[in-house]
């Protein structure tokens, strides 16, 4: 009788109990991580029991989906809200579970074709989808917005036009990018697994595109770390603990992966104005909350503190560091100008990526009679956008010099093939 092949083997290694068990991991890692950080928010104090669905709300927009907030105040009173901002923490933590259950079951495999891996990565995909329709159905509140005492309070009482701002979600649009998350989640583990298999017809790409990749999220990781590590530091130094376990719960990622982007040269441009409670560190609601729109960069950032220039030195170490593994994880084969341009293109969309998802705009206003804002707290806006191009042109220029340095340093460890050429 002959051996099976590939092709018989997924049903039994990779049935419906593994995927359940890969999509409920994520799940409760988002949950775990995303509840204390509200918490710390103080959004348990929310009104109507609202703290569930605020987390449920954080988990849709954790993973790409649609959180509409919507506003109301009766027949001679409008309010406007808007919200762009994904909270990395969770996004990650979701991100890595689920990629290690994708990955657990292919591990000690060479190869495995692709209807394999399509098989096992739909059947996560439908249940993804399950839970993609139930945190959107279930993402759905109103408050009303406490006024205080005073004649403003006073008029809306007397013309029943009591504001209230709420938030709902677009469950189509929640399906739509939620999957497409899933499908990049799925797709970045195989590409960076050393141990992941791939196709037959894959196989030759993998050793320029795999150490590269690899190299990219070990940066990131390594900037979360250092990030985690600052933010302790601050917060046993300067207190105010709960807002820092808010930071690194919800937007750990989003402030490493700017100051990543800050160390190379790049520049953002964003304001804050009015009563937002984001998590933010200090220095950059000093910078930011201004009159008019604020440069967010080295030297702005320098000007608030010296110890700022730092960023450049450990974005210079991480990067010759995961240089130097992308190269000795490289064929010995692969020239010198090779290594800096895998680097540099491997960067340069690595910056792209966090320029897409680190971009933050949250507004909210209130306007009686149709006469403007009304003040006392009722309105504000921060935003925070980067200068696109001029990051990643700055990304690939650093990845080039880097992977040529990186290259160099791993010239003695490799052990097969030929040392390669410049």
């Amino acid at each position: 009788m002959s051996p099976p092949t590939v092709s018989e083997r997924p049903v039994a290694r990779h049935g419906w109990a593994q995927a359940v068990a890969a999509v409920l991991t994520g799940l409760a890692v988002m949950v775990l991580v995303a509840a204390p950080g509200l918490w710390a928010a103080g959004a348990a104090d929310l009104p109507d029991g609202a703290f569930p669905r605020v987390v449920t709300a954080t988990l849709v927009t954790a993973v790409g989906g649609s959180v509409e907030l919507a506003g109301d105040a009766g027949v001679i009173a409008q309010t406007g809200a808007g919200l762009t901002v994904l909270p990395l923490s969770v996004t990650l933590a979701g991100a890595l579970a689920i990629g290690s259950g994708f990955l657990r079951p292919l591990r000690h495999r060479a190869v495995a074709s692709a209807g394999e891996l399509a098989g096992w990565a739909a059947r996560i995909a439908v249940l993804w989808l399950l839970v993609l329709i139930g945190l959107a159905l279930g993402a759905r509140q109103t408050f009303a917005v406490d006024l205080g005492n005073g004649t403003l309070s006073d008029l809306t009482g007397l013309f029943d036009a009591v504001p209230k701002v709420g938030f709902t979600t677009d469950v189509p649009l929640t399906v739509l990018f939620g999957l497409l998350w899933l499908a990049g989640v799925l797709a970045l583990a195989l590409l960076v697994a050393r141990g992941a298999p791939l196709p037959g017809r894959l196989l030759r790409f993998q050793e320029t595109v795999r150490p590269a990749a690899h190299a990219m999220v070990v940066l990131l990781l390594a900037s979360v770390v250092v990030g985690l590590v600052t933010a302790l530091i601050a917060a046993v130094t300067h207190g105010h603990a709960p807002a820092s376990l808010a930071l690194i719960l919800l937007g750990l990622p989003n402030f490493a992966w700017l100051g990543l982007t800050l160390g190379l040269g790049a520049t953002w441009d964003g304001r804050v104005d009015g009563p937002f409670g984001l998590p933010m560190p200090h220095v950059l609601d000093a910078i930011l909350r201004t009159p008019g729109v604020s440069v967010l960069n080295l030297r702005s950032l320098t000007d608030h503190d010296d110890r700022m220039w730092w960023m450049v030195v450990v974005d210079a170490v991480l990067l010759l560091g995961v240089a130097f593994r992308m190269a000795a994880r490289s064929p010995a084969r692969v020239r010198l100008w090779q290594h800096a341009v895998h680097l540099a293109v491997a960067l340069a969309l690595t910056v792209l990526m966090i320029c897409l998802v680190g971009r933050i705009s949250t507004h909210y206003g209130l306007s009686l009679l149709g006469i403007g804002d009304l003040g006392g707290g009722l309105s504000g806006e921060l935003f925070l956008k980067p200068r696109l191009w001029q990051a990643v042109g700055l990304g690939a220029l650093w990845g080039l010099v880097a992977g040529f340095l990186g290259g160099l340093l791993a010239r003695p460890v490799h052990r097969r093939g030929e040392a390669g050429g410049s």
